[in-house]
């Protein structure tokens, strides 16, 4: 059998002195920078898988938070959150939520939700 070469107690060194407590601390360190670059990319990027499954949590059926979302993207909006931009069409309307997601199927002016969010 082939011995491996090990480098292990090399590439600990920098360890051997910390204390327990200070292990845990470099260790959630270091597992903090490896999730901050996916939050970063979490919150500031979207999909329109994202979008359609935020709006069926609002209550809209698959095929109208596909429509919904195809609409936004259209519009350029779907970087706002097609929840939010329901959200800020039902208030500009005084809709209920579901209300103002089956007008902005039909809706063919978004100067206003533009208007509110830029």
């Amino acid at each position: 059998m082939k011995q491996r070469n090990d480098d292990f107690l090399e590439r600990r060194k920098h360890l051997e002195n910390m204390s327990d407590q200070q292990l845990k601390d470099y260790f959630y360190e270091l597992t903090d920078k490896i999730v901050d670059p996916l939050l970063t990319l979490a919150y500031d990027y979207t999909t329109p898988a994202i979008e359609r499954s935020v709006l069926m949590r609002m209550g809209f059926s698959s095929l109208e938070s596909k429509t919904i979302v195809d609409r936004l993207f259209e519009q350029e909006l779907l970087s706002y959150g097609a929840g939010h931009i329901v959200y800020i069409y039902a208030n500009i309307h005084h809709l209920s939520i579901r209300e103002a997601g089956l007008k902005i199927l039909d809706e063919h002016d978004f100067k206003n939700i533009k208007e509110r969010l830029l």
